[in-house]
């Protein structure tokens, strides 16, 4: 399988425009990555004391005067704005949102772009937000996740779609256009820990933790152990040990001098590549890369120096 590199755009805080998001999807096209990636939350509230998983001390950095872009529109936009880059979701948090509206916006979504959806998806941590939303399903986030996903592959395959779950039913309707790519657009669950694990091996198509970020690091040999888990459940699941492809999530800094505790994914080019084939070496065959950078400019800097300098060190 070949290896896939996909980029995280500004979707949302100061960066975040029309203008920016454009440019920076044709960029990644011309410099040959296969994928853009946008995240999402719907609003964000003033006052947030749920633990955010991915910073030391659970403090989330959103900012609620800055835009923060719906993710499914973003994309929408995205595909008329270029031709062959697939379009992901990273992750976009089912519980927010109605299953069948939402399983109808991917459809759509992989029909106008011509079968480029890839369904990045998540069960939510901000319990306040779902608050905002007026929905008290907070608790049975991970089980209403479940749920909707076996939804979405009932209406995408199904001529005549039945379906009776806990949290939604569904009887008598028709539901077109189908998605382009059969038997769907492929979902890769977002998420590090056992349960997220666990719903990968049982329904998706790939698994897309993000690392390198305290306290979810996730270097190699501990992604390794991950990976191990992901194909034991998977067989347990009666699918095949290998129908769950592994991705990694991770921000990426360029140093021309980095310093002696340099940190995994920084640094120059050639150590960069290094690291990815460390990853290579345990499993991993997608990445999704955040650039750190503090302008427009300098995203289009990195995405280039990556392009030139750090592909072609990485096997296929």
């Amino acid at each position: 399988m070949a290896v896939t590199f996909g980029c995280s755009l500004p979707s949302r805080g100061p960066m975040a425009s029309p203008e920016a998001l454009r440019t920076l999807a044709q960029r990644a096209e011309d410099l040959a990555f296969d994928s853009v990636w946008v995240s999402d939350h719907i609003v964000v509230p003033r006052r947030i004391e749920s633990f955010y998983p991915y910073s030391a001390d659970g403090v989330p950095t959103f900012n609620p005067e800055q835009p923060y872009y719906e993710p499914l529109s973003v994309l929408n936009f995205l595909a008329g704005c270029t031709q062959r880059l697939r379009l992901g979701t990273h992750v976009l948090i089912l519980p927010y949102r109605n299953p069948v509206l939402t399983a109808k916006v991917l459809a759509t979504l992989d029909v106008l772009s011509g079968g480029r959806v890839i369904l990045g998806a998540g069960v939510g941590w901000m319990e306040e937000e779902f608050q905002a939303l007026g929905l008290n399903s907070y608790a049975q986030r991970g089980a209403v996740t479940d749920e909707y996903i076996r939804l979405f592959k009932e209406l995408w395959t199904k001529e005549e779609p039945e379906f009776q779950g806990k949290y939604y039913q569904l009887s008598g309707a028709g539901f077109y256009p189908k998605p382009v790519q059969k038997p769907h657009p492929p979902i890769w669950i977002g998420g590090h820990t056992g349960p997220a694990i666990r719903r990968a091996a049982e329904l998706g198509d790939g698994w897309m933790p993000i690392g390198l970020r305290p306290p979810a690091i996730l270097e190699p040999e501990e992604l390794a152990g991950k990976i191990a888990r992901l194909r034991t459940l998977t067989r347990r699941a009666g699918r095949p040990e290998d129908a769950v492809a592994p991705c990694f999530s991770t921000d990426v800094a360029f140093e021309r001098t980095p310093g002696p505790t340099r940190r995994l994914m920084s640094g120059r080019p050639e150590q960069i590549a290094a690291d990815l084939r460390q990853y290579q070496d345990v499993g991993v065959r997608n990445f999704i890369l955040n650039f750190r950078a503090d302008s427009i400019s300098g995203l289009q800097e990195c995405m280039e120096q990556f392009s030139r300098q750090v592909m072609p060190l990485i096997p296929q």
